[in-house]
């Protein structure tokens, strides 16, 4: 009997997060991953009991980083600066939008561990949230954001900006330049 391909967590997350990209909640399966591992889908079955004990896990972690990268934000003093930090981790990490809309889409009733799991991905989106919070207050106090508008509606307008295609190919810094720009001071001159 041949001996078992062994394999890392990070090449598992790796092409976990591949193929939830690629395939979706609905396509992705071990088979594809196993494959992709060069492994049987019993060792897979070793570690996950199914594929949504997988994804969560791989959400968890990946939730992590993002929240660790999000806590430089606290070195940053002024409003300004914290948006510009903002803007650049948005970019640099903009599947992680698309990977929470999966998560979402896991039915905590499979097993303890996912339901566990979900739990533990909601504390992290309350962490992160708290986080959040924290910006839109400072640049309430700095008078830099108007009053009347809603922190949902803040912080979802800037996280949605990761959608916006960039059909026209333009170049990464300067898109990213300009979205803060109509987000910061609209699209409008002011005749």
């Amino acid at each position: 009997m041949a001996r078992e391909r062994k394999f890392s967590q990070d090449e598992l997350f790796s092409a976990t997060k591949e193929f939830l990209l690629i395939h979706g909640y609905e396509g992705f399966t071990f088979l594809l991953l196993a494959e992709r591992l060069h492994i049987s889908r019993g060792a897979l079955y070793k570690y996950y009991d199914n594929k949504d004990e997988l994804i969560t896990s791989y959400m968890i972690h990946e939730l992590k980083q993002l929240l660790n990268r999000l806590q430089e934000v606290k070195q940053y003093v002024r409003f300004d600066d914290q948006f510009d930090f903002l803007m650049e981790l948005i970019f640099t990490m903009p599947e992680v939008q698309q990977l929470i809309i999966i998560a979402n889409q896991i039915s905590a009733n499979t097993n303890e561990k996912v339901k566990n799991n979900k739990e533990e991905l909601t504390q992290l989106h309350m962490s992160m949230y708290q986080y959040l919070s924290d910006f839109v207050r400072l640049g309430r106090q700095e008078k830099k954001l108007k009053e009347n508008i809603p922190d949902g509606l803040i912080l979802g307008f800037i996280f949605q900006t990761i959608a916006i295609p960039n059909h026209y190919g333009v170049p990464h810094t300067e898109w990213v330049a300009s979205i803060k720009e109509i987000i910061s001071h609209g699209m409008f001159t002011n005749k």
